[in-house]
């Protein structure tokens, strides 16, 4: 597995730190306009000054709220070609259930010989539709409760 696609889990420690340094980031992206390119950040041990893309720290806040909240976190290039296993693994489903949804249409990929490669925004795209399909079932579902009396 490429070093791209290995998962950080964070143990105690960092779940803490990550939510205190959560906090400050978006705090800071809160108050410094959206239109400023880029954020500055001093290192305090040196007093160094870095410069990064503010793109780039809004995805850092991103990962730190995944971490805040206990869930290992991995870094994808968007156009990352993906083996099945991978895919598998990033959907946490078994390996025959993923080469399944990828021959029923419902995620993009190509073959490379025998193999099947899919594209990290395939993958993604069909996580964020999944992930809305959910959402609207257990709307669906809450809908229907409420109208039986049963909330």
């Amino acid at each position: 597995m490429s070093s791209a696609l290995r998962a950080v889990q964070p143990d105690d420690e960092d779940v803490v730190t990550a939510h205190a340094a959560l906090t400050r980031v978006k705090a800071y992206l809160h108050d410094r306009h959206e239109d400023e390119h880029d954020v500055r950040v001093r290192v305090e041990e040196n007093g160094d000054v870095l410069v990064l893309p503010r793109a780039a720290v809004e995805l850092f806040a991103q990962i730190l709220a995944y971490m805040a909240a206990g869930h290992g976190v991995s870094v994808v290039p968007a156009d990352a070609e993906l083996t099945t296993q991978q895919a598998a693994d990033m959907l946490n489903v078994s390996r025959p259930y993923l080469i399944g949804l990828l021959e029923a249409g419902e995620i993009e990929y190509r073959k490379v010989g025998k193999h099947r490669r899919i594209k990290a925004l395939s993958l993604v795209e069909y996580m964020r539709n999944d992930d809305q399909r959910r959402r609207r079932a257990a709307d669906e579902l809450s809908a229907l409760t409420q109208e039986m009396g049963m909330a």
